[in-house]
């Protein structure tokens, strides 16, 4: 079950391309779909990223205990605990915070879920980690969460996705909502694509276009665009031909792919990430 964002949480975006830069030539497309070709795109094919791809995770450090404010979706509501905390470190420069619940009972159970999910988000491209500063990890089987330049997981949930080989797509649609969303959601670029596509590549976007368009649309993009030799002849044609202008949309952002396209990283020298302190959030 898909339920990134729900209004609870606020969607923030990192650096990116202007709208007017994004935009590129729109082609109408004559004949709207009917209805979209997939209920969710998380589960359209489960080896976009799969365990044994690289990751740019380096290395994790305990930092202590202190005070969180933290999204509970078994509550639907803001939790503030003595959180068990660790610092992610990426081999391009990127730090995250997890905060693990307290409910993990020791600092050993709370560390294994850090290392646990830490190597599966430096999977990500970079250009959707840029936008995340911290991940909540509780345990329970609901929903995951994306945005507030975050990630919300739930491990009960987590083993489900796990058992279906959608772990890290899942991850890569929360994480676009957290480094994507706020630039491009509402960008007259992105929106002139929509218009022109004439349709949704999804039931969750179509029914959620202000939402969930953007993370709905980036993981099939991904998918075809540098994942073509895993997806069948039958998904790159209706991906194509369901979003052909968002496609281009993304195409002329020229995100950083790191470490999925390692090339990409065009002129950047990558230095190891430093340690944050554990301050407040």
């Amino acid at each position: 079950m898909l339920a990134a964002g729900l209004g609870i949480m606020v969607a923030c975006a990192g650096p990116a391309a202007s709208a007017e830069q994004a935009q590129g030539p729109a082609q109408p497309t004559p004949t709207p779909a009917a209805s979209p070709p997939f209920w969710g795109t998380i589960f359209i094919d489960p080896d976009i990223i799969t365990p044994a791809d690289p990751s740019s995770f380096e290395g994790l450090r305990d930092a202590g205990r202190g005070e969180r404010t933290m999204y509970d979706r078994r509550v639907d509501g803001w939790i503030t605990v003595e959180a068990f905390l660790f610092d992610a470190r990426y081999d391009d420069g990127l730090a995250i915070e997890i905060q693990v619940n307290p409910e993990f009972a020791s600092v050993d159970a709370a560390r294994a879920e850090a290392e646990r999910f830490a190597p599966v988000i430096g999977q990500l491209p970079r250009a959707l980690r840029v936008g995340v500063e911290t991940v909540w990890i509780h345990q329970g089987t609901a929903p995951f969460g994306g945005g507030n330049h975050n990630l919300l997981i739930h491990v009960g949930q987590a083993e489900r996705y796990v058992a279906e080989g959608i772990l890290e797509e899942t991850l890569v649609h929360e994480a676009a909502h957290s480094s994507l969303d706020e630039t491009h959601a509402a960008a007259p670029g992105w929106l002139a694509a929509q218009a022109a596509d004439g349709g949704f590549i999804s039931t969750y976007a179509r029914d959620n276009p202000d939402r969930e368009d953007i993370a709905e649309s980036y993981l099939p993009y991904l998918a075809l665009r540098h994942r073509a030799d895993r997806i069948s002849g039958a998904l790159a044609a209706t991906i194509q031909a369901t979003i052909p202008n968002r496609m281009r949309y993304f195409d002329a952002l020229d995100l950083d792919l790191y470490p999925i396209r390692p090339e990409v990283a065009r002129g950047v020298a990558y230095l190891p990430a430093l340690f944050r302190s554990g301050g407040s959030r």
